[in-house]
């Protein structure tokens, strides 16, 4: 008979993409303009690790899905509204700060800490396989490093498990193929793409079950210091943009073509 899992997912919040994000220079180092105000979402593809790890905990009754979140208290408060409607889950808060500037070393540090913190160690560590806010790509890595977790798998796209604890995954490579993989037991860190499921539907008693170990949870999230690391930023700006529109009938496709390439070259 198969065993429950427990599995671990490292997720943060982003700023909601469909504001405007004007990057400052703070006192702390580089910014966002006016970030305590902007609306926070849960990073796209640790949402997209977390519905799936909830879908991978169905399978396996008994088993248990762990968010490791790291950002500022309050704002995770805000979050966790909105995401433990989702699925059924526990909270692990890191009190630190959570942006696009910040050391994926040093943030990949504190998840760790946090982890190795939690009652039993993971079978799995679930994460994005890039950020919505730095798209670093190694932190899930680095967390996996500190664990002593050597199977480690990004941008995976499906993971099957067997009732041994084998399984298997799906990477994405280049060129729009997959490498696919076997391994023999756990545990593991998987750093999952999109997947293949659809974001879950708000279930309101689903939420005020996981509230009641939230809010406890961020009571008692421990303070860290997360910086921008040796990193020495001088100037961070929104790209400028260049349109140029020319309206021009009856023009053959190479004619256009050309235009269009003579166009990019000045």
């Amino acid at each position: 008979m198969s065993k429950p899992l427990n599995i671990v997912v490292c997720g943060s919040l982003v700023p909601d993409p469909l504001q405007t994000l004007e990057p400052v220079q703070t006192p702390q180092g580089p910014g966002l303009k006016n970030e305590q105000m902007l609306p926070s979402v849960l990073d796209p593809w640790a949402a997209c690790a977390l519905y799936e790890a909830a879908a991978l905990a169905k399978t396996r009754p008994g088993s248990k899905v762990t968010l490791v979140a790291l950002g500022p208290k309050a704002k995770l408060q805000q979050l966790m509204m909105t995401v433990a409607q989702k699925v059924p889950l526990e909270l692990a808060a890191v009190n630190a700060p959570a942006g696009g500037f910040t050391d994926a070393k040093d943030t990949a540090a504190e998840l760790a800490k946090a982890i190795q913190a939690l009652p039993a160690a993971p079978d799995f560590v679930f994460g994005g396989c890039a950020s919505a806010s730095r798209d670093a790509g190694v932190t899930l890595q680095f967390v996996a490093e500190a664990l002593g977790i050597t199977e480690f798998f990004n941008a995976v796209d499906e993971l099957k498990v067997a009732d041994d604890d084998s399984f298997t995954v799906k990477e994405r490579i280049e060129g729009g193929q997959y490498l696919v993989s076997t391994c023999s037991g756990l545990p593991a860190a998987i750093g999952w793409a999109t997947g293949s499921l659809p974001e879950p539907p708000n279930n309101p008693q689903t939420g005020m079950m996981n509230m009641r170990g939230v809010m406890p949870a961020l009571m008692k999230a421990p303070a860290a210091n997360v910086g921008t690391g040796g990193i020495a930023w001088e100037k961070a700006e929104v790209p400028a943009s260049k349109r140029d529109t020319v309206v021009k009938k009856d023009m053959s496709v190479e004619d256009i073509a050309k235009e269009i390439v003579e166009w990019i070259k000045a």
